[in-house]
């Protein structure tokens, strides 16, 4: 990876982050050779990917034509406005962001016991409630979906917050802007990048132990 400083190794941060998206990108080969990518609902479940689709398409034809797929997910953080440098040097606005890409090789479940258990898994990570009913054989749509697994062969991971050398010397600036504007993304980007909140005067944000005045 080029950029070292941004690059996660520990698996269980890329386990965390895999299970806190719900949206991934599957890359297939199409019969022409052309990327082909799609948006899918996906769980990470015993270190693999799975995602349930119809019996028909086109990401199933290129998938059982060439099995190395491609996977990738991302967080969007916070965006870091031209104001968000002392300079105010447009080139220095910037996206801050989570990232993991996975190559492996994809295969449709045929074992009626896992089929079950990853859409199982599928519901348990996107209700919002605990009372709804579980995926059995028998029930209504379970015949007429596939449920399709990704093994991982390589997978890599980044977190940028921040950690360009251009922002090191003003990281603090950076942190002090995102807390005085307040977003839920600023919040959660602040804690990523290491930073402790608390309230100021006015009911805003403010970085924990500096002063109101910024």
């Amino acid at each position: 990876m080029r950029r070292a400083k941004c690059e996660i190794t520990d698996s269980l941060e890329i386990a965390r982050i895999l299970d806190s998206t719900n949206i991934g990108r599957l890359a297939t080969i199409d019969d022409e050779g052309y990327p082909y990518v799609t948006p899918v609902n996906f769980v990470f479940m015993d270190k693999r990917i799975y995602f349930h689709c119809a019996l028909q398409g086109e990401k199933l034809d290129n998938l059982l034509r060439e099995p190395k797929v491609g996977f990738e997910v991302d967080q969007p953080l916070a965006y870091l406005e031209v104001r968000f440098n002392p300079d105010r040097l447009p080139c220095r606005a910037h996206q801050l962001y989570r990232s993991v890409i996975v190559r492996g090789h994809a295969r449709i479940v045929t074992d009626p016991a896992l089929k079950t258990a990853a859409l199982n898994a599928l519901l348990a990570k996107h209700e919002q409630h605990p009372d709804y009913q579980r995926v059995t054989v028998d029930a209504t749509g379970y015949a007429t979906c596939h449920v399709v697994e990704v093994t991982p062969v390589h997978t890599t991971a980044k977190a940028d917050l921040g950690q360009a050398s251009f922002q090191r010397s003003y990281r603090d600036f950076i942190a002090g802007s995102l807390a005085r504007r307040g977003l839920a993304d600023d919040l959660k980007t602040l804690e990523a990048m290491g930073y402790e909140i608390e309230e100021d005067e006015l009911g805003g944000w403010k970085i924990k132990g500096e002063s109101d005045g910024g």
